[in-house]
């Protein structure tokens, strides 16, 4: 079960698709909103980032950072990074193996990889809202807007 809103997010450092650190921690005081998806390259997470990418404006005019974190590797997220001109951070949760989606309750052991799931996080580190689709179900900007509503 993913985490629910009122939760604390827990604390992480992971590499981003330049291998720099990114912490949770570092956004203390301000808003992110942590996407978790499954593969880099696969049909759904592209449509579900590319989405992303075309709308980040709902996020940025709100002063949300939006972060995307799977179990790739930094160099296969910066390859997929620069051939889709995704201009956020991308994620490595490559070692420990899926860690920190399994902190938000987010990774399928089944598979091996992150769920579909989001977290919406308020300036105070707690989880505002969160969501998750059944595998292979994108994810809709609906749920991302109703989700940054509740900041």
């Amino acid at each position: 079960m993913i985490l629910p809103a009122g939760a604390a997010a827990p604390d992480f450092t992971l590499v981003n698709q330049f291998g720099q650190p990114v912490r949770n921690a570092d956004f203390l005081g301000r808003q992110v909103t942590v996407v978790f998806f499954p593969l880099a390259f696969s049909g759904v997470c592209q449509s579900e980032l590319s989405a992303l990418r075309d709308n980040l404006g709902m996020f940025e005019e709100l002063g949300v950072e939006l972060l995307a974190v799977s179990v790739d590797s930094k160099h296969t997220l910066r390859a997929w990074s620069e051939r889709e001109g995704y201009e956020f951070s991308l994620l490595a949760d490559f070692w420990p193996h899926g860690a920190v989606a399994s902190a938000f309750g987010a990774f399928d052991d089944s598979a091996g990889v992150a769920r579909r799931a989001t977290f919406v996080i308020d300036a105070d580190g707690r989880v505002a809202a969160s969501f998750a689709t059944d595998r292979g179900e994108a994810r809709s900007l609906d749920q991302y807007r109703n989700a940054l509503a509740t900041l």
